[in-house]
């Protein structure tokens, strides 16, 4: 169904780009000399829809860089936050193994439990039955 969906706005996008040029396909001059419109030193002429697509292509790129670089605190952060979390999983493996070689398997202790009206949970600090 998703597929369908997306198929299916791929399709009228299309359309609509496809009118759009047919629409708008007188040339245009582009100038890049803003002091001698009459007679430009540096211009380009082509159809307006190419124009237009072309400058919307710019836009994108230009608003996807500037996320990109606005967004470059939360990534190093996000990096570093990884790298801290290896790290104490690494010694909270290598603290576990110290602790099951020193205590011995034969030396493990059970907690003992708490005998009482309320069973082996019993109560906590301030009373209430567990």
């Amino acid at each position: 169904m998703r597929k369908f969906f997306s198929t299916l706005s791929a399709i009228l996008l299309g359309l609509i780009f496809v009118t759009f040029a047919v629409a708008n396909r007188h040339f245009v001059t582009v100038s890049f000399d803003p002091f001698n419109s009459a007679n430009p030193s540096v211009s380009a002429s082509m159809p307006l829809f190419a124009l237009i697509i072309v400058v919307a292509i710019l836009g994108v790129i230009a608003g996807g860089c500037a996320t990109w670089f606005g967004q470059r605190h939360w990534r190093r952060a996000a990096r570093q936050h990884e790298t801290d979390a290896r790290t104490a999983k690494a010694q909270l493996a290598e603290l576990r193994s110290q602790a099951v070689a020193s205590r011995g398997e034969t030396e493990r202790r059970a907690f003992p439990a708490q005998v009482g009206f309320y069973g082996a949970a019993g109560r906590d600090k301030r009373g209430a039955a567990l």
